[in-house]
């Protein structure tokens, strides 16, 4: 028996089971599924199962952990998509925000420009 910390637990697992099992032992350490508790019991009842038990164990936990991996690219390609769309969107919309500063400073330009006419009228007033 050696211990293994992980998470800052210990769990006690017997040698022979770290021989033999030692990606079910990390598939065990990583699931989401199962409390510290739950792990230790796994790792206690271990070297009573049957190899088709094992088997099971280990292939529930790796359909578990390829589903969840999986559950992640697809949030992250959304996330990705949304984030390109509400960029597009923002980016629009900041576009016409300063669409709406331009012409309102040109407008404001306009009725700052002095016409000919009003200049020699003003040099004749003189």
């Amino acid at each position: 028996m050696s211990k293994i910390t992980n998470n800052w637990v210990d769990f006690e697992i017997s040698d022979e089971i770290q021989a033999h099992y030692p990606d079910l032992i990390k598939l065990i350490l990583n699931t989401k599924s199962m409390d510290d508790h739950e792990r230790q019991y796994w790792f206690d009842i271990m070297p009573s199962m049957s190899d088709e038990q094992i088997d099971r164990l280990f292939e529930i936990l790796d359909t578990e952990k390829k589903k969840l991996e999986q559950l992640e690219m697809n949030y992250e390609k959304e996330i990705k998509t949304l984030n390109e769309k509400h960029l597009v969107e923002w980016q629009s919309f900041q576009s016409n925000e300063y669409k709406q500063k331009i012409a309102k400073m040109q407008a404001e330009e306009s009725k700052n420009e002095w016409n000919p006419d009003d200049i020699l009228n003003m040099l004749n007033d003189l």
